[in-house]
């Protein structure tokens, strides 16, 4: 029986992944503040992941066969981690995001990057750490870098402080945009989408939005599986279904889905917000990295049509 230590992710696709790994015959053990109780089954530690000397001795002698780290923001919560479960585990799997990508969310403009975008367009190994950035005051930290630079960068720097001077093997997931699961999906974008289209209100996207890559909740949990108990590769790799949409592309299949009107559209001045899946710059990811080590990822049209359904079942209730 394998030992797994999961870091947050309590909801959503993190309550999946623990399910997955119980039913492979897993011990897991949850760490959290104590805010929520952890999915039956599993052992709890409650403890603030920022308090390195509170964590290590939470941990008391654990040891584990590999650790996913849930909730990893930002390079001092990558620094505490990286003492804490040195020596306790085999292996380390971070859940990234794409939006390590975004050339509209690095503190300088990036050289531009070839789309699908690979891993080896940020690399953890060489990318530079700024401790010197308030990393321990969010609202600090979004007033100098902005809220999108402030979660990217965080995310590419926590990434860089396992790589650099590895303590065990390390993997980061950058997971694309999570979709599925109706009501258990708390970021409600996809929500957004359906609620417009279904009663013809218009969606705000930019003139000539770009494509953009998108997982399934329960893929992305399979993926992290993957990840942390059958597999032995290291560094970045994507998590992305099959086919990169446009927001336009998104709409269609909500209106085919559920047999409503073509969906109407509101064109955003240049620096205007759109909604959430409409970019105006291009960093859908290649998948390939994935599918070349042994993953099968799926296809976004193929549970895409699913996925609306589930978002209108939760929507009826309300209306």
């Amino acid at each position: 029986m394998a030992q797994i230590c999961v870091i947050g992710g309590n909801r959503y696709f993190g309550r999946h992944l623990i399910h997955l790994l119980q039913e492979a015959g897993n011990r897991v053990t949850v760490i959290n503040r104590g805010s929520a109780p952890p999915p039956p089954g599993t052992d709890h530690v409650v403890a603030d992941r920022e308090d390195e000397k509170a964590l290590t001795r939470a941990l008391g002698g654990r040891a584990f066969d590999a650790v996913v780290d849930q909730v990893c923001y930002t390079p001092v919560h990558a620094a505490v981690a990286r003492r804490a479960f040195t020596g306790r585990t085999a292996r380390y799997v971070m859940t990234s995001t794409m939006e390590v990508y975004d050339p509209a969310a690095f503190p300088a403009p990036p050289p531009p990057a070839a789309v699908p975008v690979s891993e080896d367009a940020v690399d953890p190994a060489s990318y530079p750490v700024r401790w010197d950035l308030p990393w321990r005051s969010s609202e600090a930290l979004t007033r100098l870098l902005g809220e999108a630079t402030s979660y990217a960068e965080g995310k590419r720097q926590a990434e860089a402080v396992f790589s650099h001077d590895p303590a065990f093997p390390f993997v980061s997931v950058r997971s694309a945009h999570v979709l599925g699961g109706g009501a258990r999906d708390f970021t409600e974008r996809l929500r957004h989408y359906v609620e417009r289209v279904t009663v013809g209100l218009p969606v705000a996207v930019h003139r000539d939005p770009a494509r953009t890559s998108f997982i399934h909740h329960e893929e992305i949990a399979a993926l992290l599986h993957w990840a942390a108990t059958r597999a032995v590769f290291t560094g970045p790799v994507n998590a992305a279904s099959h086919g990169a949409l446009t927001v336009t592309d998104l709409c269609e299949v909500i209106a085919t889905t559920t047999a409503s009107p073509a969906p109407a559209y509101r064109i955003v001045p240049g620096g205007e917000p759109a909604s959430p899946f409409s970019f105006d710059r291009p960093y859908a990811m290649s998948n390939a990295r994935a599918t070349a080590l042994g993953f099968p990822l799926t296809k976004v049209t193929d549970w895409l049509p699913q996925a609306v359904a589930e978002t209108i079942a939760d929507l009826l209730p309300e209306r």
